[in-house]
């Protein structure tokens, strides 16, 4: 990789609700795909500021970082995803709160998946995710 070359990278959270269904936001631009909270790093961003400022952007709350649970490289898009199990911070109680979502004008819709009816790439992402024993996975696609 030459100096000058663009790299893309950008992270993404793992939010589930009660039923351990995952959170995903339907876009508004492009194929008008659901997927999850998250998207690309500004310059000079960490992962974990691009992740705050993201998901404070799509959703209108602020999130708590609990792990990094994944690094995934996509040929397609010349990219590395960062994925993150996180939590809705909760609105003036202590714990994790769902309360209310705020959607950008980024997404048109939010719903929460079971595992099954995630796309296969972010089913593998998710399913790590989710079964964290402390490594950190890392896959192709």
């Amino acid at each position: 990789m030459g100096f000058d070359d663009t790299y893309k990278l950008s992270a993404h959270a793992v939010i589930t609700n009660e039923e351990g269904e995952v959170l995903q936001l339907r876009a508004t631009y492009a194929d008008k795909n659901w997927g999850l909270p998250g998207g690309a790093l500004d310059l000079g961003e960490t992962i974990h500021e691009a992740l705050y400022r993201e998901c404070l952007e799509e959703l209108g709350r602020e999130v708590v970082i609990d792990y990094l649970s994944g690094v995934y490289y996509h040929r397609v898009y010349n990219s590395h995803v960062f994925i993150f199990r996180a939590h809705l911070k909760a609105h003036g109680c202590k714990g994790k709160g769902n309360g209310h979502i705020t959607l950008s004008s980024e997404h048109s819709a939010f719903d929460y998946f079971p595992l099954t009816d995630l796309s296969p790439v972010q089913r593998v992402r998710v399913e790590h995710c989710l079964q964290f024993n402390g490594e950190v996975q890392s896959a192709k696609f």
